[in-house]
């Protein structure tokens, strides 16, 4: 079972930046994928990105393409989500997932620890 931390939620204005964080233990990390999910109140969970267990491969919902980059750092057990040009669709609870391989998908199905989440509130 891996443990998931994320930080790095909070309040932001419009047109801001944000990078969330997420520590994983374990000693396989780079064998698994990593994603990101959101989920705003009375909302589905969204897809928000994935990185490969590499690093090499990463891809994106299209509501934040072009806006939001996802990374990890192997050495330290680490996944980020660089967040710009927020807007206040992107206020929701921020989920880190691993997945069950070393490539992810945008299926909630493909993955299988959830951290607690972090909260990102983008105010107008």
């Amino acid at each position: 079972q891996v443990q998931l931390v994320e930080s790095g939620g909070g309040l932001v204005q419009a047109g801001g930046s944000l990078r969330l964080s997420c520590a994983a233990s374990g000693r396989t990390f780079s064998s698994y994928a990593m994603g990101w999910f959101r989920q705003a109140p009375g909302k589905e969970r969204e897809f928000v990105a994935t990185i490969s267990g590499s690093g090499g491969y990463t891809y994106y919902g299209d509501s934040v393409q072009g806006r939001f980059t996802i990374s990890r750092d192997n050495a330290k057990n680490m996944v980020y989500l660089h967040m710009h040009s927020l807007k206040p669709e992107d206020s929701a609870v921020y989920y880190c997932t691993t997945g069950r391989g070393p490539f992810g998908s945008s299926e909630k199905t493909a993955y299988n620890n959830w951290g607690q989440g972090t909260q990102v509130t983008v105010s107008s």
